[in-house]
């Protein structure tokens, strides 16, 4: 983007008049960049890293998948009023009540990530979120303790969303940091694939205990059980968190903190975390990733959590049919998401995102017209289509989304963006619509919705830069081999010659 100012001053009459004081000073705004200067990533540490973010993530959307595929079965155990659509909005109220408390959770783990380290902070958001989705399964039902029940169901719903609110802020830059700049998108798209990977899990529990015990089953105890297993899940992403080193570009930004200062500078180091900087210096950033995530939210939030209840309450589906539609839909998203992320470091991460954007701007109507006619193959080619324009975001999103921030805030910026657009318009998509089609009795009303997110996240895309094969901002380059490293040296050698 400097380029072409630099250009100007360059052609200046002062710089003509006096060449070598003017590349003196270049050459001081642009220091020499050395071997050592360069991150050769270990192959095999990236890919620890990667597994160990995806774990964590796919538990998180295990959690919210379970709720929002339980919303009819919870919504009957806790909120009992005899009326269908009042137990279905209390319920999805119950899910958004999460969101509410995740800013809160981004702006605290947020910070304290830039400033004591990634993995720190991954492995207490790890032990949060399993303590508040196993506590949910032990919760006595609203026949048995009254108001307590619900009461209780908020409280630890609380606790899951403060712990989310440090969750993908933290596993996306720990991804980015890590991955080597050409391979950014491809490893960072094993995010989403764990996200996927939680639905899935999350979609094959309820839909294999649905069809066994069945309603009954569920309502007087089945429901507990996806519940009770996020806990063991949960130990297990804790301990392969625990086995990960720092992040390379936090440990380089950790030691050259340390080599420059003194108690003095260790001030500063906190100041530059703090939320206060974020606002104050990098709220055009923090605007543009809440746009960005607010589209990109509320189109994976129909598709992925609401549209099963979408299925069953409003087209009349069995509660496992419209599961088991959805079930086949994600894994084939599954099996093609990386190679998404392949092609957004091949061609770059705006024309992945803009296809997906546009996709929902003018595939939903078609699709939801499409699903509303009946019969599996409609309803699966009307979900294909909505999942084609969902994976085009999903892959391309983990690597866009930390290469918006510099990396002495990157994870306390990161997170409270995403945070604060994932609780305006994330949690609150499938109660907002359940409302919306109540309100209107339109069943249309989902595409309108996902329709009118895509146009903002259309304008967002056009205005993002192109990182795409690039350092991340505060980093320095990452390469794969000690040969690309000397090229690359050698390369900008002869770039600052010229």
């Amino acid at each position: 983007m400097a380029a072409p100012e630099n250009d100007q001053v360059a052609d200046s009459p002062a710089a003509r008049r006096h060449p070598t004081l003017f590349r003196a000073l270049r050459r001081r705004k642009n220091p020499r960049l050395r071997r050592s200067d360069i991150t050769v990533t270990d192959e095999a540490a990236v890919q620890r890293a990667v597994k160990a973010a995806a774990l964590g993530n796919a538990m998180e959307w295990f959690d919210f998948g379970i709720y929002s595929y339980l919303a009819l079965t919870i919504g009957r155990v806790f909120f009992p009023t005899g009326n269908d659509t009042t137990e279905l909005l209390s319920s999805f109220a119950t899910f958004a009540v999460a969101f509410l408390v995740r800013p809160l959770g981004g702006m605290f783990f947020g910070p304290l990530g830039d400033r004591i380290g990634r993995k720190k902070v991954l492995a207490m958001t790890m032990i949060l979120m399993a303590i508040g989705t196993g506590t949910i399964g032990l919760i006595p039902s609203y026949d048995t303790i009254g108001y307590w029940s619900p009461a209780l169901l908020i409280l630890f719903r609380l606790v899951q969303g403060f712990s989310t609110g440090g969750e993908y802020g933290g596993a996306s830059t720990f991804i980015a940091e890590y991955a080597p700049d050409k391979r950014r998108g491809f490893f960072g798209s094993f995010l989403e694939f764990g996200t996927l990977g939680g639905y899935v899990g999350a979609a094959g529990l309820v839909t294999g205990l649905t069809a066994w015990l069945g309603t009954d089953g569920m309502n007087d105890w089945g429901w507990r059980v996806p519940f009770l297993v996020a806990a063991p899940l949960g130990l297990i992403g804790l301990y392969l968190r625990l086995r990960l080193d720092e992040t390379p570009a936090f440990a380089k930004m950790e030691q050259d903190t340390v080599h420059a200062s003194e108690a003095a500078d260790l001030v500063e180091t906190s100041t530059a975390s703090d939320l206060g900087k974020i606002f104050r210096e990098h709220w055009p950033r923090l605007i543009l990733c809440i746009c960005l995530v607010g589209a990109y939210n509320v189109t994976d939030y129909m598709l992925l959590s609401y549209m099963p209840t979408y299925l069953s309450d409003q087209l009349h589906y069995s509660d496992t049919h419209g599961l088991l539609i959805l079930l086949g839909v994600m894994v084939a998203l599954m099996g093609i998401i990386s190679q998404v992320g392949r092609l957004s470091d091949h061609f770059g991460r705006k024309p992945l995102l803009m296809t997906g954007m546009l996709g929902f701007l003018l595939l939903s109507l078609p699709a939801f017209l499409l699903i509303q006619q009946g019969g599996y193959l409609a309803v699966a080619a009307g979900m294909a289509m909505l999942g084609l324009s969902l994976v085009c975001l999903l892959g391309t999103m983990s690597a866009s989304l930390p290469a918006l921030f510099p990396t002495s805030v990157r994870y306390g910026s990161l997170s409270v963006g995403y945070n604060l657009s994932a609780s305006l318009f994330g949690g609150t998509t499938p109660f907002v619509i359940t409302g919306l089609i109540s309100l209107t009795g339109d069943n249309l009303m989902p595409a309108y919705y996902s329709m009118l997110a895509a146009l903002i996240g259309v304008v967002a895309v056009a205005c993002m830069k192109e990182t795409a094969r690039q350092p991340l901002e505060g980093s320095p380059p990452s390469v794969q081999t000690k040969e690309e490293a000397a090229a690359l040296v050698v390369a900008m050698a002869a770039e600052r010659r010229v």
